[in-house]
C-alpha cells in the first residue's frame, strides 16, 4: 500500500471534516435558534407534543431496511475496486427498492392514524389540540416522500463526500428556520403549521439535489430501472437489514424516550428533557462530524488491507475521546448559565437531568467511536446482539423504574445502564479486529 494512497485518504477525511464543521456548525446554530422560537410559537405543552411526534417521524425516516447504509458500504467497496458498473447497479437497485418499500408503509401508517385513537396513544388532550390526526397524516406523508429521495445523501457518503450529505440536511434546516420565524411573526402558531414547516423543506432540498446529481454532476451513476439487479437487491437487502435492525433498536433506545416520558410523566416533561438533549448534542454533533468520514474511509482501507492507516486512525480517535470527556465536564459546569441565556426562565431543567443526559451522551459517543469503524469493517453481528438486547430490555426496565420512583432522572439512568454492555463489547471487538486476533463471532 503506497503512502500516496494513505495521504489521499487522510486528506479527503480532513477536507470533509473541515467542510462538515462549517456546515454543521451552521446547522447547530439553526437547531439552537429553532428551540426557543418553536417553544414561543407552541407553548410548553404543544411543543412537547411536537417533539414526541418528530421523534416518531425519525423512526419512519429510518425504515429503509438499512438500504441507505448498505448502499454506502457497497458503493465505497465497488469504487475501491474500480467497478463502476456494479456501483450504478447498486444505486439503481437501492432507489427502486426504496419506492417499493415506502408506498405500502405510507398507506398503512395513514390508515392507522385515521382509524385509531391517536389522542389516547400519545396521551394528548383533544381540547388543546383538535387537529392532531390531520397533523400526523400530513407530516407522515411528507416524511415518507422525503424517505425516497434522501438516498442521494447515502450516495455522497458512499463516494466519501459526507460534507455534501451534511449540506443537504442543513439547507433543509435553514428553510425550516426561516419558515418558522415567518410563522411566529405572522401570528400563525398552530401545530399543523409547525409540522409542515419542519417536514416540507427537506423534501424540496432532496428533490432538487437528485435532479442536479443524477442529471448533471454524476450522469454515469443515474438510477435506471433497466439496471435493477435482483441479485444486487438481495445482496443490499442481506447486508442492509443488519443496519436496519441496528437503526430500529437505536430508535427504541433513543427515539421512544419522548413517547415514554409523555406517557409515564407528562408531555410537558418532554420539553426540558429535549432541551437538555439539544444542549449536549453539540458535543455529539462535533464528534459525529469528525468520526463520520472514518466510516467509509475504513471500508476503503480494510478492502485494501491498509493496517498501518487503520492503526494511525485509532490513535487519532483515542485522543478525540479524551477531548470529548473534558468538554462534557465543562458543559455540565456551565449548563445553568447556558440555559438561562438560551431559553430564559420559561422552562426549568433540573441539574440531575443535566448530569444524567451528559452521562448518556458520553456513553453514546464512546460506543459510536468503535461502532462507526466496525460498520466500516462490516462487523455487525455482535452489534446486532447487544443493541437488540438493550432495546428489548429498555422499555420494561424504564417503565418499571419510573413507576416505582416517579423520577425522570432514574428513567434516564436506565437509558445509560442498557447501553453500557454495547460499549464494552464494541471496544473488545474493535481491538480484536484491529490486532488481527478476531475469530468466530468477533470477526463479523
Amino acid at each position: 500500500m503506497t503512502q500516496d494512497i494513505r495521504n489521499k485518504r487522510t486528506t479527503l477525511i480532513k477536507k470533509n471534516v473541515l467542510y462538515s464543521f462549517l456546515i454543521k456548525g451552521w446547522g447547530a446554530l439553526i437547531i439552537f435558534l429553532l428551540v426557543p422560537i418553536t417553544l414561543k410559537c407552541l407553548g410548553e405543552y404543544t411543543n412537547g407534543v411536537w417533539l414526541t411526534i418528530s421523534s416518531l417521524l425519525v423512526w419512519i425516516d429510518q425504515m429503509d431496511i438499512g438500504l441507505g447504509n448498505g448502499l454506502r458500504n457497497k458503493l465505497a467497496a465497488f469504487i475501491a475496486e474500480g467497478n463502476y458498473g456494479k456501483a450504478r447497479e447498486a444505486v439503481s437497485s437501492t432507489f427502486f427498492m426504496l419506492i417499493l418499500i415506502i408506498l405500502p408503509i405510507t398507506l398503512v401508517l395513514c390508515t392507522l392514524i385515521k382509524f385509531s385513537d391517536v389522542y389516547s396513544f400519545f396521551n394528548v388532550d383533544e381540547n388543546i389540540i383538535s387537529d392532531f390526526s390531520t397533523v400526523l397524516i400530513i407530516s407522515t406523508t411528507l416524511v415518507c416522500s422525503t424517505f425516497i429521495f434522501k438516498f442521494v445523501g447515502s450516495f455522497y457518503l458512499g463516494i466519501q463526500m459526507p460534507a455534501i450529505n451534511n449540506l443537504l440536511v442543513v439547507i433543509g434546516q435553514t428553510l425550516t428556520l426561516l419558515t418558522t420565524i415567518t410563522l411566529y411573526y405572522s401570528g400563525c402558531h398552530s401545530l399543523l403549521a409547525i409540522a409542515v414547516a419542519n417536514t416540507f423543506p427537506p423534501l424540496l432540498v432532496y428533490l432538487a439535489c437528485c435532479q442536479y446529481t443524477f442529471n448533471h454532476k454524476y450522469k454515469h451513476m443515474r438510477p435506471t430501472f433497466r439496471l435493477v439487479n435482483k441479485g444486487m437487491a438481495k445482496e443490499l437487502f442481506a447486508f442492509g437489514i443488519k443496519f436496519f435492525i441496528l437503526q430500529m433498536c437505536g430508535g427504541i433506545l433513543f427515539l421512544s424516550s419522548n413517547l415514554l416520558i409523555s406517557k409515564l410523566f407528562s408531555p410537558e416533561v418532554v420539553t426540558p428533557y429535549q432541551i437538555a438533549y439539544r444542549y449536549f448534542s453539540i458535543i455529539l454533533l462535533v464528534f459525529t462530524i469528525i468520526c463520520t468520514p472514518f466510516w467509509t474511509a475504513t471500508t476503503d482501507a480494510y478492502k485494501k488491507n491498509d493496517t498501518k492507516w487503520l492503526k494511525e486512525s485509532d490513535r487519532i480517535l483515542n485522543r478525540l475521546i479524551l477531548l470529548v470527556i473534558g468538554a462534557i465536564v465543562i458543559m455540565i459546569a456551565i449548563s445553568p448559565l447556558f440555559y438561562r441565556i438560551w431559553i430564559g426562565s420559561e422552562v426549568h431543567i433540573p441539574f440531575t437531568m443535566t448530569v444524567m443526559m451528559a452521562l448518556f451522551i458520553g456513553i453514546t459517543i464512546c460506543s459510536l467511536r468503535y461502532s462507526y469503524i466496525l460498520n466500516g469493517f462490516g462487523a455487525l453481528n455482535l452489534q446486532l446482539i447487544t443493541t437488540l438486547t438493550a432495546a428489548i430490555s429498555f422499555i420494561p426496565l424504564s417503565v418499571t423504574v419510573s413507576r416505582l420512583t416517579d423520577n425522570i432522572a432514574m428513567f434516564m439512568g436506565v437509558m445509560c445502564f442498557v447501553n453500557l454492555p454495547g460499549l464494552v463489547i464494541n471496544m473488545i471487538q474493535y481491538n480484536k479486529i484491529i490486532n488481527k486476533t478476531a475469530k468466530g463471532i468477533w470477526k463479523k
